[in-house]
This record gives structure tokens, C-alpha cells and sequence, in this order.
């Protein structure tokens, strides 16, 4: 039998792996969530957790498999839209209805509230760092303002900045140097410095679209900001410097959020508002986290 060159085994090799990314797939059924579908986050045995399971005011829990359940039911008037993991494994959730971020007990699931404060409009999303610092977006879609704040792990609230557009998806560089904040409606993204303290200077916009929303953002270890189009049915992955890498088409258009997750980290996590699941693709960088091993 005629043997290939080994240049041409090795051409194939990659086309075959290449294909493997940025094919979005369905990792749950439609319909499983109600249209509030948002804020993913993975768990350190690499479970998936998604807000409004079947009803608002509920998490699902979602095993590596796709095999999905309740995890837990938040106290009436209370509704979350994201979701992070403290490093001891505590559950904290951005209520936007109760004005609230929740702490769920790893161990007990007793829930508790960590901040509220009649100065919320609605938190929206958060991110988090490894000392444990929340920052968190707070739009005000009525009059499309919104704001920026820091939380610590004690609780302790500060105002990073208001008269905002409706700000939105917010992400950490994977140094947690910069902060990424979008304002949804003006369709911009922005970028922070933070110091050691994770207070915020140099604002400067990192980039402007004119077109459709914006939502969740995440990061992947080399600094690549992965953002969510709402309405386009994309994910936009910009570099570090804003210049557009690729997009990756979704089956739905409403596209809410991202996270990272799967044994290497590379699998992308993608709730849709509109199909009312999660889609899934493979990304050929494993999510920030991973690399600083927070998980």
C-alpha cells in the first residue's frame, strides 16, 4: 500500500481538529429554561449552573453529560441573571429583582444575602477576582443609564462610576488587570485599568458597534475577550488589543451569555434567550480561570 507524505498526514490532522471548533452544537434541550435563559457558570467537578430553570427564580444544574435538574428555588421576589464561584465554592448570584447579590452555601444551599442596597438598579452580571472582589453591572434600562460597582467578600459596596450607558456584560482580564464593561444598548465596550485595591482608572472605549446588543463577555487565558451579540446570534471574539478574531454563529439569535468550562476548559457554554437553552462550542483556548487555576 502507497504511503502518504507525512507533510499531507499532518495538513489533514489539523483540518480535522480545526474542524472540531466554532461548530456550535445544542448541549440541552429547547425549552428548558424559561426566556430569562442567562448567566452560566461552571463549578469546580464541572458542572453547569444556569438561572430560571423552567420557571423564574430557579438554578439548573446541568451534569457534563447534558443531563439537567433543579438545583435550588430563590426566595420569593427574587430572580438572578448571573452567576460566579467564590474560591471555598459558594454560589453568588446577581438578584436583579430583589436588589440583591446572593451567597448560596456550598455545602447547605442556604442562601443568604452577601449585599442589598436601595441603590441598585438591577445587578445584572458580575465578575469575579482571586481575592474574591465582585464587580458587578447595573443598568437601568428605563432611562438606558446604568452603573459600575465593587463588592468585597465582606459585603462592603463602592461605586466605581454612574451615568453610564446600560451597562451589562462585565469581565476580568486574565491578569485582572483590566476590566471589561459593555453598555448594551449603546452598543460600546470599555476598558479599565484596576490596581491592586480593584479600583478603576484610564477608562477608554475598546470597542463600538453599530448594530444589534451586547451581553455576557468572557475571557480566555491569553486574553481574548469573547463577547456576546444579542440579536446577531454570534459570539464576537476580539483580541486584546479590540481587532475582531472571528464570530461564531449560534442556531438562535438571543444570545445572553458565555462561560468556560469541559476538562480543558475550552468548552464554551452559550445560554439563548430565544431557543430557551444551551448551546455549545469548542474554543482552541481554555477560559481564564483555568489558567490561574480558580476552579
Amino acid at each position: 500500500m502507497k504511503r502518504l507524505p507525512l507533510f499531507f498526514l499532518c495538513w489533514c490532522c489539523t483540518k480535522i481538529l480545526a474542524q472540531e471548533f466554532y461548530k456550535s452544537n445544542d448541549f440541552t434541550h429547547e425549552n428548558l429554561f424559561t426566556e430569562n435563559c442567562e448567566g452560566p457558570a461552571v463549578d469546580k467537578r464541572g458542572n453547569l449552573y444556569v438561572v430560571n430553570f423552567q420557571n423564574d427564580g430557579t438554578i439548573g444544574k446541568i451534569k457534563m453529560d447534558g443531563r439537567a435538574e433543579l438545583y435550588l428555588t430563590l426566595p420569593a421576589g427574587s430572580i438572578a441573571n448571573a452567576i460566579q464561584f467564590a474560591k471555598n465554592g459558594d454560589m453568588l448570584l446577581a438578584d436583579f429583582t430583589g436588589h440583591n447579590i446572593l451567597k448560596v452555601d456550598s455545602k447547605t444551599k442556604k442562601i443568604s444575602v452577601l449585599v442589598h442596597s436601595d441603590l441598585f438598579n438591577q445587578p445584572n452580571d458580575i465578575a469575579i477576582n482571586t481575592k474574591g472582589q465582585l464587580f458587578a453591572s447595573d443598568p437601568n434600562w428605563k432611562d438606558s443609564s446604568g452603573k459600575l460597582w465593587r463588592i468585597e467578600p465582606n459585603g462592603k459596596l463602592t461605586l466605581l462610576e454612574e451615568k453610564m450607558g446600560t451597562t451589562n456584560g462585565i469581565e476580568l482580564s486574565p491578569d485582572e488587570k483590566t476590566l471589561y464593561v459593555n453598555e448594551s444598548l449603546q452598543r460600546a465596550i470599555w476598558a479599565y485599568d484596576l490596581d491592586d485595591k480593584g479600583n478603576s482608572s484610564n477608562k477608554r472605549k475598546f470597542f463600538q458597534f453599530t448594530d444589534f446588543g451586547l451581553d455576557g463577555m468572557k475571557c480566555d487565558a491569553q486574553g481574548n475577550l469573547l463577547v456576546a451579540r444579542h440579536g446577531k446570534g454570534v459570539i464576537a471574539i476580539f483580541n486584546s488589543d479590540g481587532k475582531i478574531l472571528r464570530e461564531v454563529a449560534l442556531k438562535g439569535k438571543k444570545v445572553s451569555n458565555i462561560c468556560f468550562g469541559g476538562k480543558d476548559g475550552k468548552t464554551c457554554y452559550v445560554t439563548m434567550q430565544d431557543r430557551k437553552c444551551v448551546e455549545t462550542f469548542r474554543h482552541d483556548v481554555a477560559g481564564r480561570k483555568f489558567k490561574r487555576q480558580e476552579r
